[in-house]
């Protein structure tokens, strides 16, 4: 989603949202002017969550983007892909690099979300755990990529809408 709101808006500065309820709760008290929320993936469907959110929010659809999913494998600075025994990463993006994982041997942790996991990863500062996540979030971490393109289907695309309190013409992005 921040990668999302960074193509969006990306003069604008993001503000971290725990949960896809924290998203809508900001734009709802003012605390950000957008939401940006995924709503569906091409390989997964229906990200259920935000369905059962929005029509009770209030809020007003004023934008779509689609954002091709890319993961990487992300360690700590001087890691190598020797190195990793464990990665983390919400349990959608374990999945979605299934044959990565598996080649490797590593063990999986099933965290809250990707870029949570990277700011884990970057916190222990531990070189057997990487994160897997977006290039966007190694940058944001300080993390290296230790492999790029790891999910195993090439044409995953994520599918995202802009919430706004009233009704609007979207921002050009």
């Amino acid at each position: 989603s921040h990668a999302a709101a960074h193509a969006l808006f990306p003069n604008e500065q993001a503000i971290p949202c725990a949960t896809f309820a924290d998203t809508i709760v900001a734009v709802q008290h003012g605390r950000a002017d957008y939401g940006v929320v995924p709503v569906e993936n091409s390989l997964y469907g229906r990200i259920t969550d935000i369905h059962h959110l929005l029509p009770e929010s209030g809020l007003y659809i004023i934008g779509e983007t689609f954002l091709r999913v890319e993961m990487n494998l992300l360690g700590v600075p001087g890691a190598t892909l020797s190195d990793i025994r464990s990665v983390q990463s919400l349990s959608v993006a374990l999945g979605q690099c299934r044959k990565f994982i598996s080649q490797h041997g590593f063990r999986t942790i099933n965290a809250v979300d990707t870029a949570g996991s990277a700011r884990e990863v970057a916190q222990k500062a531990d070189r057997s755990v990487a994160a897997i996540a977006s290039r966007f979030a190694a940058q944001i971490y300080g993390l290296e990529v230790l492999a790029t393109n790891i999910e195993d289907e090439a044409h995953n695309t994520t599918r995202f809408l802009v919430l706004s309190p009233g009704p609007q013409e979207a921002p050009a992005g």
